[in-house]
């Protein structure tokens, strides 16, 4: 029979030297460390040298490498997330980079205007308040007309033919009123014509709605076109509307009498709006009275009853002839 694989240390007195050595030298370790617990305890100052030295030679070596390792990740975490997010970091520094370049350029033919008013009629300047700030609460943006709706009506004082205005530009002007609601007809509409003129330069032209949410910028004065992309058309004043200087598009597209304009205030990304009172309501009521009074001298022969002449309102629309939206 195979002997046993092993074997009991009473067989052997080097096996028992051993484990009873082992026995002692684990009794003494023990005593030891209680010694010393009760020395620490006792008096702690007896110490401060080791645990300096194991301060020294294990706790700093393996609390730098952690805080290494620690910064290392936090490094290139962030790295990772400021990949991710410099889209939308760009994405915003251009939009205000934009809204900078359109602000400079309109206060730039603000203050054109106002030299120019000033030298030929001696004008102060004079601060334009709103009727009211309200919200936009939706527009179409699928059909050739264009409406938007606003979240305030006559009750807040808005009638019809007040422009709207964005912290951007020009939205468009009070199409309709109800006592707490308003239709606005945006620019892009296609019965939409605006005077302009560009922010440099004395080229005036007519902002037309084209239906798609761009518009067609038409010069009055044919020949060589002077317009570039890029140029930024603001509103000339004319048709008594709108007050000069307020920024409208930005030309994307030259055509051989004029160019195609992108909006500067976008109204599907517009929150809150402006109405801001009619710029010349006695040029706009002289207007309306001597349109009035044509549709009346064009009425039908005396054999049928003449139709009423249309009383004067902001509402009615003068044609593009007449310089207005």
């Amino acid at each position: 029979m195979a002997p046993p694989s092993s074997r009991r240390s009473g067989f052997s007195k080097k096996a028992q030297f051993s484990l009873f050595t082992g026995y002692l030298l684990a009794g003494a370790g023990a005593l030891l460390g209680l010694a010393l617990l009760v020395l620490s305890l006792w008096q702690p100052s007896a110490f401060a040298p080791l645990r300096g030295v194991a301060g020294d030679v294990v706790v700093a070596p393996a609390g730098e490498a952690t805080a290494t390792a620690r910064s290392g990740s936090r490094g290139f975490f962030s790295g990772i997330t400021g990949y991710f997010r410099a889209g939308s970091q760009n994405a915003a520094l251009r939009e205000e980079v934009e809204l900078a370049r359109i602000r400079l350029a309109e206060a730039e033919a603000v203050k054109a205007e106002n030299r120019r008013l000033k030298a030929l009629l001696g004008l102060q300047d004079k601060a334009v308040k709103p009727v009211t700030v309200a919200r936009l609460v939706g527009s179409t943006a699928t059909s050739g007309r264009r409406f938007a709706y606003l979240g305030a009506g006559s009750s807040d004082g808005v009638k019809a033919g007040m422009p709207v205005l964005s912290e951007r530009g020009v939205i468009g002007r009070v199409l309709e009123t109800g006592r707490a609601s308003a239709r606005v007809l945006l620019l892009t509409d296609s019965e939409s014509v605006l005077p302009v003129r560009r922010a440099k330069g004395d080229v005036v032209a007519f902002a037309e709605g084209r239906g798609d949410g761009l518009l067609r910028v038409r010069l009055v004065n044919l020949g060589i076109n002077p317009l570039k992309p890029g140029d930024l058309m603001v509103t000339s004043g004319a048709g008594g509307y709108y007050r000069p200087g307020v920024a409208v598009a930005v030309i994307i597209e030259t055509t051989p009498d004029g160019g195609i304009a992108r909006l500067v205030a976008e109204p599907s990304a517009t929150n809150y709006v402006a109405v801001e009172p009619v710029h010349q309501p006695e040029a706009v009521s002289a207007l309306m009275a001597s349109r009035a009074g044509t549709d009346g001298a064009a009425s039908p022969s005396p054999a049928a009853p003449p139709s009423p002449s249309p009383s004067p309102s902001p509402s009615a629309s003068p044609s593009p002839a007449e310089g207005d939206e």
